[in-house]
């Protein structure tokens, strides 16, 4: 059985490594401040990824953007706009992980049938 009180830094290193199964050439990861940790990074570096921790500064006021912390940013924005995923609907975790899948899923169709701008000749 697993846990309920998992956090995400802890299952980080599995998630990954299941994650390479299906798309090896993933050699680097970016992730915010919640999973710093010595033991995430040695796991990690055992398996040959790179970990680069994204902090992001409270210090300014406003809005400033860090590098690549806004791709980050950007995905949850694009999965914020699914109504079924702006609640916590599901009691099992399997179904809230369908439905993130099928938000991506439907962002990423969206993009893919976006017009290509290409140059006039």
């Amino acid at each position: 059985m697993i846990p309920a009180n998992i956090q995400d830094r802890n299952a980080a290193a599995n998630l990954i490594k299941k994650t390479r199964r299906l798309f090896p050439f993933v050699k680097h990861v970016f992730a915010d401040g919640g999973y710093k940790g010595d033991k995430l990074a040695a796991d990690l570096a055992a398996q040959r990824v790179g970990l680069e921790i994204v902090k992001r500064t409270d210090k300014e006021g406003g809005f400033k953007v860090v590098r690549r912390r806004w791709v980050v940013e950007r995905t949850f924005s694009w999965l914020r706009r699914n109504r079924r995923l702006m609640a916590h609907y599901e009691a099992i975790a399997v179904m809230a992980e369908g439905f993130a899948k099928l938000a991506m899923i439907s962002v990423m169709l969206k993009r893919l049938a976006e017009p290509k701008l290409t140059p006039a000749s």
